[in-house]
């Protein structure tokens, strides 16, 4: 299908200032129209840009362009860190599964959207490629949709499409995809992944994302038979599995034999791989992180991070003490969605030290940390030195549960201050009320 297209600077003049503007997410970030944006600064005041994740630069984070832009990030990545705890941009905590309703209920209502799309179809349909989370919201409510189209974007199955009627204002590029180098694991990793592997069973629907721990857990699952997908993301490591047969959706029981995703982020091997796939659906946040969806699915293992951990199962996820550092995400859709799962399991793992030799299990989390998935919602805990199920436990039983898998150099410590607070106390009087 024909189609016209203009430069990134005269479709960007669609921008005013006091708009709200969102970016398309991670792999799929619009770096060709945020460049012009960004060039028009001097034009521009007060536009609130939104997003969740995004790859590559990210200028308007700068503070020379603090009088023009002003950052509303759903999710802190890499790129914008330094300017959210500089105060150079704010960040939003919130479920990656409640993000859309902030656009289709009129929240936080949207002026213009910047996209990044395949080429039309004969049908004059684009798709959104690797990227449909949050972006098919936002494309549907903006008042205004401009799109970076790019050959190099995969078309993908699923609820991404969007027709070039839609699009107000068509650029066209031709740029690769950025691309998220592998990991060369660490023994810890690998020791990680080889305990997770154990108690994933045959028959699970996975969830995981990005990452040494996802990475090491994908290689140790090749034992495995019968693997389904439904994660909010995944990376090159699922595609390796459904090469060897291990990922195949059969026991899955919504989207049977299909792998469910929000958002990718890998290598070319896997945008090529989900390209026109069958196999692959893309589906909006709202519907892959929903808890109900979530649940529907037989023995849900929801493998997720941590920057630390207390001994009582309070999950860091996002800063480190008051420095926010990512954001909330899926994180706490699916360790619930996972618990709720007939023979689900919601785990949490990391290493049992930071990179300083600091103990990641601790008494305390630090002061100003925030709370992502809360003592309640916590069952499996893994680390390097092994694998604990707080569920049911008292906090007394935590504690002692935790220390187990804590740095052996921490293990005492730990254990001294849960009989310190858990312990029975001599000078303590009983209230029976």
């Amino acid at each position: 299908m024909s189609y016209r297209t203009i430069s990134a600077e005269e479709a960007v003049m669609a921008i005013k200032s006091g708009d709200r503007v969102f970016l398309h997410t991670a792999a799929a970030t619009p770096q060709r129209l945020i460049e012009a944006m960004v060039s028009r600064a001097s034009h521009l005041r007060d536009v609130e840009i939104v997003s969740l994740h995004t790859e590559g630069d990210a200028p308007y984070v700068r503070p020379e362009y603090q009088e023009s832009f002003r950052l509303n990030a759903f999710f802190v990545g890499k790129n914008v860190r330094s300017a959210v705890q500089c105060g150079y941009a704010d960040a939003i905590p919130i479920f990656l599964s409640d993000v859309p309703s902030m656009f289709y209920d009129n929240i936080m209502p949207l002026d213009v959207a910047l996209v990044h799309v395949s080429p039309p179809d004969r049908h004059g349909y684009c798709s959104l490629g690797v990227s449909v989370d949050a972006s098919r919201a936002a494309v549907h409510t903006a008042k205004h949709v401009i799109a970076q189209v790019n050959p190099n974007m995969p078309r993908t199955h699923g609820e991404g499409l969007l027709h070039v009627s839609k699009i107000h204002s068509l650029v066209e590029v031709d740029d690769p995809l950025p691309e998220t180098p592998r990991h060369e694991l660490t023994a810890v990793e690998r020791q990680i992944g080889q305990h997770i592997a154990s108690i994933v069973e045959d028959g699970a629907t996975l969830q995981m994302g990005i990452g040494a721990i996802p990475d090491a857990t994908l290689a140790a699952l090749s034992g495995h038979k019968d693997l389904g997908i439904h994660s909010e993301m995944f990376s090159d490591g699922v595609v390796e599995l459904v090469e060897k047969g291990v990922i195949n959706g059969r026991c899955k029981r919504t989207h049977n034999e299909i792998i469910v995703a929000s958002f990718l982020v890998g290598s070319r091997k896997l945008y090529d791989f989900v390209d026109d796939n069958p196999l692959v659906e893309m589906l909006g946040s709202d519907y892959v992180n929903d808890t109900k969806e979530i649940r529907k699915n037989p023995k849900v293992t929801a493998i997720n991070s941590a920057i630390e951990i207390d001994m009582t199962g309070q999950v860091c996820a996002d800063s480190i003490g008051i420095r926010h550092f990512s954001g909330v995400g899926g994180q706490m859709d699916f360790i619930r969605g996972a618990a709720l799962s007939p023979g689900g399991k919601p785990i949490i793992a990391l290493p049992s030290t930071t990179s300083k030799g600091e103990s990641r299990i601790v008494p305390h989390l630090k002061p100003g940390a925030g709370v992502v998935t809360t003592r309640a919602h916590v069952q499996y805990v893994v680390t390097e030195y092994g694998i604990v199920n707080l569920h049911g436990k008292n906090l007394r039983q935590r504690a002692e549960a935790m220390a187990t898998i804590a740095h052996p150099n921490f293990r005492e410590e730990i254990l001294r201050q849960a009989h310190e607070l858990y312990g029975r106390k001599s000078n303590c009087l009983v209230d029976n009320g």
